[in-house]
């Protein structure tokens, strides 16, 4: 690896890595926070709401600021930002100051994520970007693994304020580490032989599409709005009511986009039958395993009666199969291509699922970790295949709206299966969160089987680089394939 790489794959990975630990530790420190705070449970739901909704609106817009001023500087910003809005919440006075700073911190958040991806898509070589990419979604699992841990040790510890102030140190080094690497200048990407031409640059705002950025704003934030809503008890209504609002302004864009002259969402990219397919995977997969782990911890703290240090140990093997599978993808796909690797990824994701509808309140630990297994080794399958697809795919020069997108599907994704599975649970009062007596599960496996036909519809072929320098024999009956 060169000098220039390794500090943008520390960036990316530890950036990863630091966003998805402070969501699952905020989850432990929450009930610590309104005791202290003096806060109603609204009030707390908002400190997880308004991050969700700041996050989606903006992830990608910000990836568009990183394909117009460099992923580096746009990473920087949310990095550092990030930090300075975690320090305020670890110092403020009230509830109200934490939603705000919270809503700030998404705001910075999003500016962070999709650079990530954005950074390595400009940094490594097509043919060499799976590694990377699996060594970033371990380390999500592996952050959203020991979230639970290290959380309830540094309240029980120190109380809620230090959760915020342990993603502090890891950023702020990140930040400064991006502003001092050198980014290589973001190139045309080679033509594939269809589309057409590339367009002569432009400058001011227009290129930035403010519109469709705020119209694709209002319709991701008041769309993931309205499934947190729809998840909360008694929210059914103001829910439907913003996912409405969401498809009104769903429209609204899209006729905007048609007109425009430089969209927010390249026309190139959403034409990518690749970049598609590799969304709706990620989409399908999120919201099964979010949604089953939802209904899973009702069921192994409420019916069986389990803390939740117990209940995070019987479903260990999921993180587990995430840490340890991910550096195994890559190989995978260079051997069997995308297409059969996220299949296969889809099939145990939709056995894992099926597998944790069938338990009974008898169920035991094995049951347990045999479902939470496979729902592990399918979803890292998934991400990581998928995700390489989505980034390799797009544009070099679209990188960041790539990567914003694939940020966003999996934001939405996890809202959406878990509204879908508190909506089902509801229909089953006095048995629903018993897998084998629930409807939702039964869904959430449908939902998981959906990615099937997604993944059928990714790349078939392995990426071989060429290795000869002179022009390629006519007698060669193959075209040139590209890893993803």
């Amino acid at each position: 690896m060169t000098a220039r790489r390794a500090p943008v794959l520390a960036c990316s990975v530890v950036g990863a890595a630091v966003v998805a630990l402070d969501g699952t530790v905020l989850t432990v420190a929450q009930p610590a926070l309104q005791r202290d705070l003096h806060a109603d449970v609204g009030q707390v739901q908002w400190t997880s709401t308004g991050y969700l909704v700041a996050v989606a609106s903006l992830l990608v817009f910000a990836g568009r600021l990183g394909d117009r001023y460099g992923h580096r500087r746009v990473f920087a910003v949310g990095a550092l930002g990030f930090a300075a809005a975690s320090t305020g919440i670890a110092l403020a006075p009230g509830i109200g100051s934490v939603i705000v700073l919270r809503v700030l911190q998404g705001v910075f958040g999003a500016l962070l994520q999709p650079a990530t991806l954005g950074m390595l898509r400009t940094a490594f070589p097509p043919e060499r970007l799976g590694t990377p990419i699996a060594l970033r979604t371990a380390a999500i699992g592996l952050a959203a693994a020991a979230g639970p841990l290290v959380g309830g040790a540094l309240v029980s510890a120190y109380g809620w304020r230090s959760v915020f102030l342990l993603g502090v140190p890891p950023t702020l080094a990140i930040g400064l580490l991006a502003l001092a690497t050198r980014e290589r200048p973001t190139e045309p990407s080679p033509s594939r032989g269809t589309g057409p031409a590339p367009r002569p640059a432009a400058t001011g705002l227009s290129v930035l599409d403010p519109v469709g950025a705020l119209l694709l704003a209002v319709t991701l934030g008041s769309l993931v709005h309205g499934l947190v809503e729809a998840a909360r008890p008694g929210g059914a209504a103001t829910g439907l009511l913003a996912c409405a609002g969401a498809v009104a302004a769903g429209f609204a864009f899209a006729r905007h986009e048609r007109r425009v002259a430089r969209p927010l969402l390249p026309p190139e990219l959403l034409r990518s039958v690749p970049v598609v397919a590799g969304l709706a995977v990620l989409l399908a997969a999120s919201a099964a395993l979010f949604g089953s782990l939802f209904v899973a911890t009702y069921f192994l703290q409420d019916v069986q009666g389990l803390d939740p240090l117990d209940c995070a140990l019987r479903v260990l093997p999921l993180a587990v199969l995430m840490v340890l599978g991910a550096p195994l993808c890559p190989p995978l796909q260079r051997r069997f291509g995308p297409r059969r690797t996220a299949t296969a990824g889809a099939v145990l994701l939709t056995l894992g699922v099926l597998l944790l509808s069938r338990l009974d309140t008898t169920a035991g630990g094995a049951a347990v970790g045999i479902s939470a297994a496979l729902l592990g080794a399918g979803f890292v399958t998934l991400m990581v295949t998928a995700t390489s697809v989505v980034v390799h795919r797009a544009p070099e020069a679209h990188a960041g709206v790539a990567g914003g997108l694939q940020q966003t599907a999996m934001n939405i994704g996890p809202a959406l299966g878990v509204a879908a599975a508190t909506l089902l649970l509801a229909l089953v009062p006095h048995g629903g969160f018993v897998p084998v007596r629930g409807a939702a599960l039964p869904a959430l496996a449908v939902i998981a089987a959906l990615a099937v036909p997604a993944a059928l519809a990714l790349p078939g072929g392995t990426d071989r680089p060429r290795t000869r320098r002179g022009p390629t024999s006519p007698r060669t009956g193959r075209g040139a394939c590209v890893r993803s």
